[in-house]
């Protein structure tokens, strides 16, 4: 049986993700905080089997890893969290408290994960589209997520004679109780049954990034391209005015 374990499982699109896998016939794992959502996971399928976990603490994410059995053949790191600088005004707490979970918290997967990998096994990491060209009030988001896409490509070059196929995520504005803080403009927003399915596809054909939606991600992509000057321009005009 296909066994896939799932980071951040207890809300937006790692939620959506575990209950996806599931219908599909797929064994999960979802891992997360929130003892409560778990149990809603477990209600939701027989086939999703709960570890609450606070990804923050590298012994209690090590500890927690070594009882995944059997080993899976695919992880998804998912979790993940986002505060905006105010401003411009740089605060070093919120800096660290986005750094923590978005990158260290991921190493700290990565670390309790590699002795459960194997020639053929899948990895996937959910990064962002931030992370590709400065946004407004996203410091300290995406510079984390900039951390997390080099960090994933780098381990790549010296995973790859290996066998470990990996995979990096760089989704756009997804509708979840994350965003549904954002003060801002989302343009191109989906929803997270439609992330689900674009996440599964491309990590079902192998894809070494996944970028959706496609429209706003290429947009931004291409702006990236650009001198900085014009970039910041039409950045601006895309994601309308800031409150």
């Amino acid at each position: 049986m296909n066994h896939v374990v799932i980071t951040g499982a207890t809300s937006g699109i790692g939620w959506q993700l575990a209950r996806d896998y599931a219908q599909q016939g797929w064994r999960v794992t979802a891992c997360g905080r929130n003892q409560e959502a778990l149990h809603q996971l477990e209600q939701f399928s027989p086939q999703i089997k709960s570890l609450q976990c606070d990804l923050t603490q590298r012994q209690q994410v090590i500890d927690s890893f070594s009882h995944i059995d059997p080993k899976p053949n695919l992880w998804i790191f998912n979790a993940g969290d986002c505060e905006y600088l105010d401003e411009g005004i740089v605060d070093s707490p919120l800096i660290e408290r986005v750094f923590s979970i978005n990158f260290l918290g991921l190493t700290y997967c990565l670390e309790a994960a590699q002795p459960h990998f194997y020639a053929g096994v899948q990895v996937g990491v959910v990064g962002s589209i931030a992370s590709e060209l400065a946004l407004p009030r996203a410091g300290a988001y995406g510079a984390s997520k900039a951390a997390v896409s080099y960090l994933v490509r780098s381990l790549k070059l010296d995973w790859q004679p290996k066998g470990i196929r990996v995979s990096l995520i760089f989704p756009g504005f997804v509708k979840t109780p994350l965003t549904d803080k954002n003060d801002f403009d989302m343009p191109m927003m989906i929803s997270v049954e439609q992330a689900s399915q674009s996440i599964r596809v491309g990590l079902a054909k192998g894809k070494e990034t996944i970028y959706f939606p496609r429209r706003f991600t290429s947009l931004l992509r291409v702006i990236a391209l650009l001198p900085y000057r014009l970039q910041q321009g039409l950045i601006n005009k895309l994601m309308g005015s800031n409150k």
